[in-house]
């Protein structure tokens, strides 16, 4: 039987870096209007897609020569909303597509996130995810009243005790537990209600949660860790796994490193998809979403690139020599607990910690991957299927596509929904209508646990 891959449409950069002025976008319309997010939730839920994301952050750019003003500028990683008030919104106006939405567990609070998602999923009838990220933005620790960033591994020890008191306040109400008697005035059942008395290193919390359980009990979590100690966290929760990355070595590699976790956790991988990060550009022919995707030239001045890069990899490259080696440049990041397995982590695994890189050779790499160059497939509808099925079985069939912040809006979306999606369902990859009432049900996934797992939850070490 042909495996069917999951489609989600990430929305998270749509209208920033340039993308908002090229041909085949709004004119007379801009960020944040809401029009423009339900235009694009109708046509992806006319689509069958699975969900819509929403990535976050919480800092204006700024690690860039020590200055905000280039990526205040050129709209490098800002503006941005909190997308909770526009996906109630969005849920009123569809019923099947899923909503996708972020939030750090270096900075929040799990109560205030687990009743919020359990709110939302009130309001979407079971259709929430959440994207569980640390955060390694020096911008965003700054918001926070932070100087510096936290330890690298210990940002994921503080997401497994988030995670785990959010599902201990999920668990803490009983599916069951409320009564309603409208006879004898009793609202709830007591012994179907517990607290949930959490202390462990980073949070305390008596719990329990002080609403009533969502239709989907907890929303679906998803976590895109990377680096090992990443990994690791995401095989301990994840319900759905988000990975940047489409060359085919570096697919089986993640999907083969995330398996051996899994079975260390005692899960099966079958039950866990990784869907993989991916720009497409689809044409009536190859040669004209080839022209469309070299639209991205010029797009993005110097200084708008150096900001992205340096936001993203906790290192200001204003500084850079015009020669150096890009193994000390990745040990001076991972001294900073910025991300191991950012862009020149990429770059270290690709070329090797000796490989001697010039200023500019950097800066070309680095405007190819800010304004998805590098991974974007661009073709005729049969082309990009042929490349998404090979990406598909590389990663053994498990999970699928996020097709992320689309070159154009709403064009690309159509393009996609119109010419992609017809293609992958005539070769029996893709849905042909919706199943199920809740997120959970559309992805195949297991019903939320009401009883705690096996193994105890974070706690002082």
């Amino acid at each position: 039987m042909t495996k069917q891959m999951s489609l989600a449409l990430d929305l998270s950069f749509f209208h920033m870096e340039g993308r908002w002025r090229l041909p085949g976008s709004w004119t007379g319309r801009t960020f944040p209007d809401l029009a423009m997010y339900k235009e694009l939730a109708l046509i992806a839920e006319r689509g069958c897609m699975d969900m819509i994301f929403f990535g976050d952050g919480t800092g204006i750019p700024s690690a860039y020569g020590g200055s905000r003003d280039p990526a205040v500028s050129w709209g490098v990683g800002w503006p941005r909303q909190d997308m909770s008030p526009f996906i109630a919104a969005l849920s009123q106006i569809t019923s099947r597509i899923g909503f996708g939405l972020t939030y750090s567990s270096t900075y929040m609070h799990p109560f205030y996130v687990a009743r919020l998602l359990n709110s939302l999923d009130h309001v979407t009838a079971g259709r929430m995810a959440f994207n569980i990220v640390t955060s390694s933005r020096p911008a965003d620790a700054a918001n926070y009243g932070f100087d510096e960033l936290m330890d690298h591994d210990e940002r994921y020890v503080r997401m497994e005790e988030f995670v785990d008191v959010c599902q201990a306040l999920w668990r803490s109400v009983e599916p069951d537990a409320f009564v309603w008697n409208r006879e004898t005035g009793q609202v709830a059942d007591p012994s179907k209600v517990s607290a949930i008395d959490h202390r462990g290193k980073y949070f305390s919390v008596a719990g329990p949660l002080n609403s009533v359980p969502s239709p989907q009990g907890a929303p679906v979590l998803l976590q895109a860790g990377g680096s090992p100690r990443g990994i690791e966290a995401s095989a301990r929760f994840a319900d759905l796994i988000f990975a940047a990355g489409h060359k085919l070595e570096r697919v089986k590699a993640h999907r083969k490193r995330l398996d051996a976790a899994l079975l260390a956790q005692g899960r099966d991988p079958s039950r866990v998809g990784i869907v993989w990060d991916i720009q497409v550009v689809v044409g009536q022919t190859n040669e004209e979403a080839i022209a469309r995707k070299e639209q991205l030239y010029g797009l993005l001045p110097r200084e708008a690139v150096g900001a992205s890069l340096s936001a993203n990899s906790g290192y200001d490259f204003s500084q850079l020599p015009e020669k150096f080696v890009l193994g000390e440049i990745h040990e001076q990041i991972i001294a900073r607990n910025a991300s191991p397995m950012g862009f020149v982590g990429g770059l270290v695994e690709e070329h090797g910690v000796d490989y001697e890189m010039s200023k500019d050779e950097l800066f070309e790499i680095g405007w190819k991957q800010v304004s998805g160059f590098d991974h974007t497939i661009a073709g005729s509808a049969e082309h990009v299927a042929d490349e998404l099925e090979e990406i598909f079985e590389a990663s053994d069939e498990r999970g699928g596509f996020m097709i992320a912040h689309p070159q154009v809006t709403p064009r690309d979306l159509v393009d996609v929904v119109g010419l992609l999606i017809p293609e992958l369902r005539r070769r029996g990859r893709f849905r042909e209508k919706y199943e199920g009432t809740t997120l959970r049900d559309l992805l195949g996934l297991d019903p939320f646990s009401t009883t705690a797992p096996a193994r105890p939850i974070a706690s002082v070490s």
